[in-house]
């Protein structure tokens, strides 16, 4: 194994413009701000974010909303920022909007290599317009398809040099399965250990799914 640790200025390099991102966090609450913030410095465009939501205006990726730089969005709501709703009413941003749960399982089916889920979340709703359903024992379910990412950016609270990493708290809700779910994972961390400093039982994401790592500060 090698030392996955890197600059963030070296870790953006990687992306490029339009491509699809998923941006762990809750509110804000366990986003990579520094990989954000870098984002926003060189000023990459036409992105598709995947996440739960856009945080706020100056914080998490609502800083990126609020910059110009995303073409669309695949969250469960957009209520505590009010940049997003405006450009969303201009239509100056295309907006896919998924139940939590649902979001939740799609980003896990797509980590998977499952080819979708069946949920009655939706069903009967605007939710259900344009996707396939199936009736099963008598009760209607909609098919949820997998989601993808060309690059995963999470947040981890501990990691060691060769990517394995541990979440607290709310940090859990996305960024383990968003790790899962892309062909390139970032991960800043607040706190980077020796190799081995992590019990096994402990590790959420194993270094294996992770490409470069970054410090928090």
């Amino acid at each position: 194994m090698t030392d996955k640790k890197t600059t963030v200025q070296e870790a953006v390099s990687m992306l490029r413009d339009g491509m699809t991102l998923m941006i762990g966090g809750f509110l804000g609450n366990g986003s990579p701000e520094n990989i954000i913030d870098e984002i926003v410095r060189v000023g990459l465009k036409d992105l598709t974010i995947i996440a739960n939501d856009t945080s706020y205006t100056d914080k998490g990726l609502g800083k990126l909303v609020a910059n110009h730089q995303v073409k669309k969005l695949i969250v469960t709501h957009i209520g505590t920022n009010p940049v997003t709703g405006e450009k969303y009413n201009n239509k100056d941003i295309e907006i896919e909007f998924v139940p939590q749960g649902t979001l939740a399982e799609r980003i896990r089916c797509g980590g998977s290599g499952l080819g979708g889920v069946l949920t009655r979340t939706g069903v009967g709703t605007i939710i259900a317009e344009g996707k396939q359903s199936m009736t099963i024992d008598g009760i209607e379910y909609l098919l949820e398809l997998p989601l993808r990412a060309d690059a995963a950016l999470v947040y981890a609270t501990k990691g060691d040099e060769y990517g394995n990493l541990v979440y607290m708290g709310t940090m859990q809700n996305f960024n383990p399965l968003m790790a899962m779910a892309a062909d390139l994972v970032i991960a800043e961390i607040e706190h980077i250990v020796p190799a081995g400093e992590i019990s096994v039982e402990s590790i959420h994401t194993p270094h294996i799914m992770v490409d470069k790592i970054v410090q928090h500060n």
